[in-house]
């Protein structure tokens, strides 16, 4: 492990009894305690992740919007400033170089967030489309990220900050306010199906402000949690993650992120007409959700079939810690795509039944 890059937390994880794993380069925790716990936690209380491994760039400069509308899927010209945007970017034939958040700080003033396993490939492929009067940095190193999600998440960073955090509402944020004696920015986003705020601040400040947040936090029940449950709770939720549901194979459009896809906006983008073309011909395949009617876990990569034809496979699949059920996420031929249909999954040497049901398997209750 003494080979793999650590974030600013790496040291205090064994506090806490962290069990660390490879995760694309990165020493992480997978779990504090255990995934069902920390999953439950969220669901129920809160919990508390170190997301240091994000990327960050800051994007500014004459033309910042023009030369991100060139890249991204979803429109950023009616962002204003203090709002974020989930959105895809592409390669010409529609399949996806990532997926991110883009923070419009001031005006042709951005932060686009990215995934850790893809800073150096997008930062690559942003800069061959950057025109001179855009400046772009790469602040990943000098960031940390936090993210402290569940039902009772704002009442615990609320302590903590003079700020009214009621006033961010969901994919807002405030730039420069101070929690716990830190400077952060505190962003009402999140990747668990959970309300909650992600935190970005130095790296040199994150032990501190990690530490705080869970003294704060203890008497609440809130946990420090592991890429484990990050993983369950994004999938109950169908939160697509990158390499799994996206990929540069699969477009945002068979993804299920049509929602970030705007492929009628006027500035025209990077793969807007391979997209546009898939939207108006019908997509060929797409993601879809699948339960198990037998004992099985519907793993990654697993093949999914109908009458002995291969008709697409697995992207995300685990017991569901919510509904107790073996679920999983799968790309299918659209004609199989019908809820209700029977489909079989290859498990090592077995074909297990399992039917199409309706996705998010999660769905938070509305207060």
């Amino acid at each position: 492990m003494s080979d793999l890059k650590r974030t600013p937390l790496f040291d205090l994880y064994q506090e806490f009894n962290a069990k660390t794993i490879d995760f694309g380069g990165w020493a992480l925790p997978v779990q504090f305690s255990s995934i069902k716990a920390e999953h439950e936690a969220v669901r129920t209380k809160a919990g508390l992740f170190d997301v240091s491994h994000m990327g960050e760039f800051e994007v500014a400069g004459e033309g910042s919007l023009a030369f991100l509308q060139k890249l991204l899927t979803n429109d950023l010209s009616k962002l204003v400033d203090g709002q974020a945007i989930y959105t895809a970017m592409c390669y010409e034939d529609g399949g996806t170089v990532d997926d991110l958040l883009v923070y419009r700080k001031a005006d042709e003033q951005y932060l686009v967030v990215v995934n850790a396993s893809n800073i150096d490939k997008d930062w690559d492929w942003m800069v061959q489309y950057k025109p001179e009067s855009v400046s772009m940095k790469n602040i990943s190193e000098e960031t940390a990220l936090l993210a402290i999600q569940g039902p009772l998440a704002e009442g615990i960073l609320q302590r903590l900050t003079e700020e009214t955090l009621a006033d961010i509402r969901p994919f807002r944020f405030k730039a420069d306010i101070t929690v716990a004696g830190v400077q952060a920015l505190v962003s009402r986003t999140g990747y668990t199906g959970e309300d909650g705020f992600e935190l970005y601040t130095k790296s040199v400040d994150a032990p501190t402000l990690w530490k705080q947040l869970l003294s704060e936090g203890e008497k609440d029940g809130l946990v420090p949690a592991g890429l484990g449950a990050r993983d369950t709770l994004r999938f109950e939720a169908k939160l697509a993650l990158y390499g799994q549901e996206l990929t540069r194979e699969i477009s945002p459009l068979e993804a299920g992120i049509g929602f970030a896809v705007k492929v009628n906006k006027e500035d025209h983008f990077v793969g807007q007409d391979a997209l546009k073309k898939q939207k108006e011909e019908g997509l060929s395949r797409k993601l879809v959700g699948i339960e198990m009617l037998d004992k099985g876990i519907p793993r990654a990569g697993y093949e999914v079939f109908v009458d002995d034809q291969s008709i697409g496979f697995v992207t995300t699949g685990t017991q569901s810690p919510t509904l107790k059920k073996n679920v999983g996420l799968a790309l299918l031929e659209i004609a199989h795509t019908e809820l209700g249909t029977k489909v079989e999954v290859q498990v090592r040497k077995k074909r297990i039944p399992a039917e199409v049901v309706s996705t998010p398997f999660y769905k938070r209750p509305r207060p």
